[in-house]
């Protein structure tokens, strides 16, 4: 039985600057925008290089905005991706060495908030 997370819902009061956050800032790209009806709309959005995407929506999951944390990205160096996320605008911490790792913390414009988590230099 596998048991696989494919889509994380991203709860956020405005679709559409969500989008532009997540897409021209952060560098995520669009893989639908569907509009169902007046009350219902799906936007699916996906990191680089990974299996599991975000969805931001109307009309089916009734979150509070901004209620979404501790959601990580992993990857191989943080250094990078905190410069590319300050380079596109981004309000990111510094990069933290932890014993498990190094991070910067990032949070969309409704305060979702994310880890950007690399390894330790060898």
């Amino acid at each position: 039985m596998d048991l696989r997370l494919d889509v994380v819902t991203v709860p956020v009061s405005d679709v559409d600057r969500a989008k532009t956050f997540y897409v021209e800032q952060v560098g995520f790209r669009v893989e639908q925008d569907v509009q169902i009806d007046d009350d219902h709309r799906f936007v699916e959005l996906m990191p680089p290089g990974s299996q599991c995407s975000i969805a931001l929506q109307t009309g089916y999951v009734d979150s509070v905005p901004g209620s979404l944390g501790g959601v990580q990205l992993n990857v191989d160096d943080v250094d990078e991706v905190h410069e590319f996320l300050r380079r596109q605008g981004v309000e990111v911490s510094d990069v933290t060495d932890f014993a498990w790792g190094r991070f910067c913390f990032f949070s969309d414009p409704d305060g979702n908030g994310w880890s950007i988590h690399g390894p330790l230099p060898a």
